[in-house]
């Protein structure tokens, strides 16, 4: 696979900050991580609450029904041998190498479910915002990439993401950061105050396995989910090492790393002080 990704694909990818990869994942292998994906979601539902275990965490918050609603997970590849070997697979080191080099980190690793209604919302956004501290993640535009992979149909109904094409290129909006990213929706007037036209978004369509891939300073969103099933992603963002002061090593000269005996510091900042498991 060391030619599939062709220049024509990268080249694009520069041009409008995105791209999305057909079959990334066969469908056999989207079952495995779709069943570790489901275990994921029953325990967070077992919780209750959020939880924390120094890097892992589990955002669960009342559901509309008053049941608990498990928004995402971060870092599982340290609980779930499936998905760190997801994030690890050579083929991501592969695509990634003409946009980053040989020697990576990981600084995203999470998933999301995206449950019917408007709690799973995310308003538009730049991930360049979460980047914190500033100071440990240099050249952001070109040192960083986020991608997502389909574990179910990714359309209009089930809230699918939605990109602005070409955004990267303005660098750092100043998105309006008032509310929360998550569980808020998509505003015709965030993107107008930033100069922006809501013409021009476009829904991201995938199937299950697809892969798309996109910059830090892409302005993307997604809306509601009107199916009757959660839709699944599991995201993970990688960085060229050098460039970042953070984050768990996903690859050194090509060749996946296996997580450390103690984990890095990536955003928890109180990682060495309360590292233990707690409720949030």
């Amino acid at each position: 696979m060391a030619n599939a990704y062709s220049d024509d694909l990268m080249s694009r990818y520069q041009r409008d900050g995105y791209a999305v990869i057909s079959g990334f994942f066969n469908a056999e292998e989207v079952a495995t991580v779709g069943a570790a994906i489901d275990a994921l979601h029953d325990e967070g539902v077992r919780h209750g609450r959020s939880f924390r275990h120094g890097n892992l965490f589990y955002n669960v918050t009342p559901g509309l029904n008053g049941e608990p609603l498990v928004r995402m997970v971060q870092w599982p590849s340290y609980h779930k041998a499936v998905l760190n070997a997801v994030r690890l697979a050579p083929r991501f080191a592969r695509l990634l190498e003409p946009l980053l080099g040989a020697n990576l980190k990981q600084i995203i690793n999470q998933v999301h479910w995206k449950a019917p209604g408007a709690l799973g919302d995310f308003a538009w956004h730049q991930d360049s915002r979460f980047r914190q501290p500033q100071w440990a993640y240099r050249n952001l535009a070109t040192s960083y990439v986020q991608t997502g992979l389909a574990i179910d149909p990714h359309t209009p109904e089930t809230g699918c993401m939605r990109f602005i094409p070409a955004s990267h290129l303005k660098g750092d909006l100043g998105l309006d950061c008032s509310t929360d990213v998550l569980g808020t929706a998509m505003s015709d007037a965030a993107l107008e105050a930033a100069s922006l036209s809501p013409a021009d978004a476009i829904d991201v369509i995938l199937e299950p396995g697809d892969l798309a891939l996109w910059n830090p300073y892409l302005v993307h969103g997604s809306g509601t989910n009107r199916s009757s099933h959660r839709r699944r992603l599991y995201i993970n963002g990688y960085v060229r090492a050098e460039d970042c002061d953070r984050g768990e090593w996903a690859f050194r000269e090509g060749e996946p790393v296996p997580l450390g005996q103690e984990p890095a510091l990536v955003h928890y900042e109180e990682l060495r002080e309360r590292g233990e498991p707690h409720y949030v």
